[in-house]
């Protein structure tokens, strides 16, 4: 076990980083954070903020001389920085899953390959595969492999026309063309694995999107046990199937009743800040007791929660104007909780913070979520099942 007070690294300082960091420093840790952004969440609050690139090997070095462990928030750090810590310390999660989750081409060979549930998909990497492409795979999603992510690097494609258009907009980089699923919903699973095996999964999570971006997680999914309880068993399979210590995030298509892997990510998840307010231990007191050895928290669900994602656009008045958001709107909201990031600049679709309304049920929470929503200032999308 690592026991406080050590030090641990973060490599990342996005809003994940700053949740780990924060919930470290209440179980005695100090943090170091990795960010080449001077005024990244994280490294606003880490005990140290390296302000370097992540490939940069004086500041590897560095850390390595003074960390006990090192973890993750996103999946794009490269897997060779992960491989230089995995030669010198506890390193979660490992590189190579890293390296699994982080292309989708090598993701969606290994669900292939492992038998996990999956869509239809080719692998694109020259314009000859989008000759040779199934006519079946139409109409499709095609996205980037490396790098995409809240709906950046995709396009939808009917044609094999329209995907070669796309492909070239894309600058001609690696992608994948999925099949286009008829959605019931989504649905995502967080978990943490520790290094003897051990796995403690939080409850489902429904998930809406609006222009690919994460809107609101309601929990518990409105889907049937049999569902939630398939889509767990996936999830922790998979992680089996990785080796994987730390938390980890499976998302999945529901179609037709039936589960679909989407994506991993080898990091806390989106969906899971609903953790920090509803449940008896975040997302991220379990990345610090996987990476650190300690045992593994029982996560169970006190109340029923709905959390929504504040972007950049609620700053911008209908001038274009930026201006603080209305927030005596959601302090006004019995059982809600604000959590801002810390992020100066606001930008459109940049994630700025998010609130969760818990209730005892979740007739109870949603209605109030969505209304506060709307308070705040946001109202597109939502329109199926809301």
């Amino acid at each position: 076990m690592i026991l406080p007070p050590s030090t641990l690294a973060m490599l990342g300082g996005g809003q994940l980083g700053r949740f780990f960091v924060a919930a470290a420093h209440e179980m005695g840790y100090t943090v170091w954070a990795l960010d080449p952004d001077a005024e990244s969440p994280a490294g606003r609050i880490a005990d140290r903020h390296i302000v370097a690139p992540y490939d940069d090997l004086d500041a590897l070095s560095e850390i390595a001389n003074h960390s006990a462990a090192v973890t993750t928030e996103f999946e794009n750090v490269p897997a060779a920085t992960l491989a230089f810590f995995e030669e010198r310390m506890p390193t979660h999660p490992s590189a190579n899953a890293v390296a699994i989750c982080q292309n989708r081409i090598t993701e969606k060979q290994f669900l292939l390959d492992s038998g996990f549930p999956h869509g239809d998909f080719a692998a694109i990497q020259s314009e000859a595969d989008i000759i040779a492409t199934d006519n079946n795979l139409f109409p499709g999603i095609l996205k980037v492999a490396r790098f995409g992510y809240d709906g950046k690097g995709q396009a939808v494609v009917k044609t094999h026309e329209e995907t070669m258009t796309a492909y070239l907009a894309l600058n001609g980089e690696a992608a994948i063309l999925e099949k286009k699923l008829a959605l019931d919903c989504e649905i995502s699973v967080v978990l943490a694995r520790d290094m003897h095996g051990n796995v403690k999964s939080f409850p489902v999570a429904e998930n809406r999107h609006t222009n690919g971006i994460l809107d609101v997680s309601i929990v518990p999914a409105r889907v049937s046990a049999l569902l939630a309880e398939e889509a767990r068993v996936i999830a922790e399979y998979i992680a089996e199937k990785l080796g994987y210590v730390g938390v980890l995030a499976v998302e999945f298509f529901v179609s037709d009743g039936r589960l679909f892997v989407n994506e991993m990510a080898p990091r806390p998840h989106n969906s899971g800040h609903y953790t920090l307010d509803a449940c008896t231990a975040s997302q991220y007191e379990q990345q610090v007791r996987a990476v650190c050895g300690l045992p593994l928290h029982d996560p169970r669900p006190h109340s029923a929660s709905v959390m929504v994602n504040l972007l950049g656009d609620i700053w911008f008045d209908a001038d274009g104007k930026i201006r603080e958001p209305a927030w005596n709107a959601l302090y006004a909201v019995p059982n809600l909780v604000l959590r801002l990031y810390g992020k100066r600049h606001p930008r459109h679709g940049r994630k700025m913070g998010h609130f969760t309304v818990v209730g005892e049920r979740l007739d109870d929470a949603l209605p109030m979520a969505l209304a506060a929503r709307r308070a705040i200032g946001i109202s597109a999308g939502l329109k199926r099942g809301m």
